[in-house]
């Protein structure tokens, strides 16, 4: 037996780049956290109304900032509450037309202000336009909104929703994150 064992020297400076590091990695997921919980939220989307943008089931990050300092611009995914029914799920939706337009669905064709809409996305023609048959002028701080599924989707063209009210708005859809695969930016 050999009681006279050398002990090792633990290296410090290993230690201490080590508890750097940790520290680091610690403090820019509290900083992440911080915003995502400030500044956004994540929701679930509910039906098959935006699709195929979004599908049911996918998990969204929502901005809830920005529409506290812009306006919401027309072709933005926007979250509300209808009627700021805050026992109703958030709803997703498109903006068509902003305040002061005119929107009209004529033979499944959407029309602002007179002029066809040219779409971003590639939405099939609007089979049954409901109370946008008929012209409608959208009111100060008011929106109309479509699902891209225009023919599944329950949105401004009907009463139960009608012209979305900033107030209403929650915030801007900004960012897939589950499923991993469809993981992106929305556009």
């Amino acid at each position: 037996m050999n009681f006279n064992r050398r002990k090792k020297k633990v290296n410090t400076g290993l230690l201490q780049e080590i508890a750097v590091w940790a520290g680091e990695i610690l403090l820019t997921i509290l900083i992440a956290m911080t915003l995502v919980l400030s500044v956004g939220f994540c929701i679930s989307v509910v039906g098959p109304s935006m699709s195929p943008t979004l599908e049911n089931g996918e998990k969204i990050l929502v901005n809830r900032i920005g529409y506290k300092l812009f306006d919401p611009k027309r072709n933005d995914l926007i979250v509300f509450l209808p009627n700021g029914n805050e026992k109703s799920h958030y709803y997703i939706k498109r903006v068509i037309a902003l305040p002061g337009d005119r929107v009209q669905i004529t033979e499944g064709t959407i029309y602002i202000n007179g002029e066809p809409l040219e779409e971003k996305v590639a939405a099939s023609a609007v089979e049954n336009p409901l109370l946008a048959e008929d012209e409608i002028v959208i009111g100060e701080d008011e929106y109309f909104v479509l699902g891209d599924n225009r023919n599944n989707s329950e949105d401004s063209r009907y009463a139960s929703i009608g012209n979305v009210k900033k107030e209403h708005i929650v915030g801007k859809a900004w960012c897939i994150v589950s499923p991993w695969s469809r993981f992106g930016l929305l556009k």
